[in-house]
């Protein structure tokens, strides 16, 4: 039987009985034909995994907690990733792999070559879509603390945050990952297709960021990003 973990945005109590939400229902009734008396997973976000037992997988599934237990499977690196806005489906791979990859937070921003143009209840919606694919990344991967979409904002706004770090990649910079002490906790900037500008490198490294180069050759910024966060939880992480 395939272990199934479930993500419920609720408090979970050892003993409690739980009607799950809609999409998890479904889920286990329509998708998987779960039978009823077998142990899922369940977790909310709060760094543990909770067994329960399937007791009604009719309508609605019901479960009984029946106990938990600490979730070991964060990283040591605390990893900010400020990625700007890819197009269509390349941003949803991106965000999936990097939650697997183990970052906590991702900041989407507006730079000078986003061709993406998101405003108003659109921009909800998508902020909403990438915390859903987020929590399905962790669902996935074995994760119980989910990582936080920011609301999308420019990088003139974002680069105006305190910032603990900071690294802005380019393949014209120096300093490489192997150049850097170990850190515990990092925010990394990378720029969408066409990455940053050179204004825009200009304002970071400003702001704080340090030039990052991670190789000799142009990366996409989807390749980019995920090698960089490889590399990173490789020296520092897990």
């Amino acid at each position: 039987m395939k272990h199934v973990r479930l993500y419920q945005n609720t408090p979970l109590n050892i003993g409690d009985e739980l009607t799950l939400d809609n999409d998890a229902s479904h889920h286990l009734i329509k998708v998987l034909r779960f039978p009823q008396g077998q142990n899922i997973s369940l977790f909310n976000g709060d760094g543990k995994n909770y067994t329960a037992k399937l007791l009604d997988a009719k309508k609605h599934c019901t479960v009984k907690l029946l106990d938990s237990a600490p979730n070991t499977a964060e990283s040591k690196l605390n990893l900010t990733l400020i990625q700007g806005i890819a197009k269509g489906e390349k941003m949803d791979f991106l965000m999936q792999k990097a939650v697997e990859l183990g970052v906590n937070k991702i900041i989407p921003i507006f730079t000078q070559r986003c061709v993406v143009k998101l405003t108003g209840a659109k921009l909800i919606k998508r902020q909403a879509h990438w915390q859903k694919i987020v929590i399905g990344a962790c669902e996935q991967s074995g994760r119980s603390v989910v990582p936080e979409v920011a609301h999308p904002m420019r990088l003139d706004e974002c680069l105006q945050q305190r910032v603990v770090n900071g690294f802005v990649l380019h393949h014209r910079a120096e300093k490489t990952l192997l150049d850097v002490d170990v850190i515990t906790q990092a925010s990394m900037l990378i720029g969408p297709e066409g990455g940053l500008s050179e204004v825009e490198i200009a304002q970071a490294t400003q702001a704080g960021y340090q030039p990052l180069l991670l190789g000799s050759r142009v990366l996409r910024t989807e390749t980019a990003s995920l090698v960089a966060i490889a590399n990173m939880q490789l020296l520092w992480g897990s």
